[in-house]
């Protein structure tokens, strides 16, 4: 039976992540910590006034849904932007530069994971928890620096979308590996091809859809629209989970399929909203379930990753920089830029938490996507500033002043 007071529970819940992320706001930070951080202060602790539980104990499990279903929309809007095409048009650079950047990220994770003595499946969770950049940190960044028609950031956005692509890869694997209970080296194989064969089969034959999906959108109604779309979405993620799938990667492919659509921006419109209020639902819920008195013994390891994360991604920012022939100090633009980690890092802690693997590994991922969603931003805005104090600034060339003689002689050979 549900509570009498679900809806009010619900209503705390709301308010008081739109409180928090007006703070956000107000102090010019990324609201994911923000959100993060509420959670973990009312989850396991709070006092509760009256009928108003601030652990949100009656509540949790349908807060806990609503997380789980802005997994979804954040990784269907994803699919939205992402776009093959313009991945094998991006250019060797972008290629060469995204590729640097997952290998030095994913050998970071193994780096970390060997110091902590960690379990094969936990050791690939943090792989993939260290190598799985914040596409919503980088772009509000981005929008906030001004620095959209910069031209690293076109190097940038290139990397994140090999970066995503990696992510579908990794998560299917993790599925196989952790989520069926798979034991044996050919039963993990077989589930990871599984999901393998299900990505490949949507970027193949999904576009085909397309015209019959248009078609079936054409002069709807806004109800009808949403409904056919959200249908779409969640069988296709519901299917994907009946096969051992990640729900995410479902999500990720109907997004990808939708990216073809004519009435794309339609449908990211309409998206938009229920992406950014039940992804703030889910970066909550992901705070509930977290105890704060438990994160001491992952502080230390938590900023250690992320020290060795800023310095990966600086050292991958380089190789992409040079790849582009752009000069070296474009180098703490791009790496800075994509220290940032968030929302994938999560729904990889998210896959351990599920498959039941060590509780440090939840621990660990607050202590290190905390710190480097705040930190990240701060060092971004001063990227420039840290290059001119480690190297100096360029020595601009200097402007040769003609005379008077020779301005006389040009204005001569103008007028003749």
């Amino acid at each position: 039976m549900l509570s009498p007071t679900l809806i009010l529970e619900v209503g705390v819940a709301v308010f008081l992540v739109a409180i928090v992320g007006l703070l956000a706001n107000r102090l010019r930070f990324s609201v994911i910590p923000f959100f993060i951080i509420i959670g973990m202060v009312l989850g396991q602790h709070a006092p509760q006034f009256g009928h108003i539980d601030l652990t949100f104990a009656e509540s949790k499990p349908f807060i806990d849904f609503m997380g789980r279903l802005g997994v979804l929309f954040l990784l269907f809007y994803l699919g939205l932007e992402f776009s093959v095409g313009r991945l094998m048009k991006s250019g060797k650079s972008i290629v060469t530069g995204g590729l640097t950047y997952v290998l030095l990220n994913f050998v970071s994770g193994l780096l970390i994971g060997w110091l902590m003595d960690l379990p094969f499946k936990e050791m690939m969770v943090l792989c993939g928890v260290m190598t799985s950049s914040s596409t919503a940190i980088v772009a509000k960044v981005l929008t906030d620096l001004k620095r959209t028609a910069n031209a690293e950031t076109e190097v940038i956005m290139g990397m994140i979308m090999f970066d995503d692509l990696f992510i579908a890869m990794h998560i299917s694997f993790l599925s196989g590996l952790i989520l069926t209970g798979g034991t044996s080296f050919w039963s993990v194989v077989g589930t990871s091809a599984l999901a393998l064969g299900f990505i490949l089969t949507f970027l193949i034959l999904g576009r085909k859809l397309v015209p019959a999906i248009d078609r079936l959108l054409q002069d709807k109604s806004p109800e009808l629209f949403i409904l056919i779309v959200f249908s779409l979405l969640f069988l296709i993620a519901g299917f994907s989970e009946t096969i051992h799938v990640a729900e995410a990667i479902g999500a990720l492919m109907a997004g990808l399929v939708f990216a073809d659509s004519k009435y794309i921006k339609k449908i990211e419109g309409m998206i938009s909203s229920y992406k950014d209020f039940f992804g703030a639902m889910f970066f909550f819920s992901f705070g509930l379930s977290i105890d704060m008195y438990t994160l001491g013994g992952a502080l230390g390891w938590g900023a250690l990753a992320a020290f060795v994360t800023v310095v990966g991604n600086v050292a991958s920012g380089y190789f992409a920089a040079k790849f582009s022939g752009m000069k070296p100090r474009a180098s703490f633009d791009i790496g800075l830029t994509l220290s940032a980690r968030g929302e994938f890092s999560i729904i990889m802690a998210n896959i351990g938490k599920a498959g039941g693997l060590l509780p440090i590994l939840q621990s660990f991922v607050v202590v290190y996507v905390l710190i480097l969603s705040i930190v990240s931003p701060l060092l971004t805005k001063e990227s420039r500033n840290l290059w001119n104090a480690l190297f100096g600034k360029e020595a601009q060339p200097k402007k040769v002043k003609k005379t008077l003689e020779q301005l006389e002689q040009s204005a001569g050979k103008a007028e003749g």
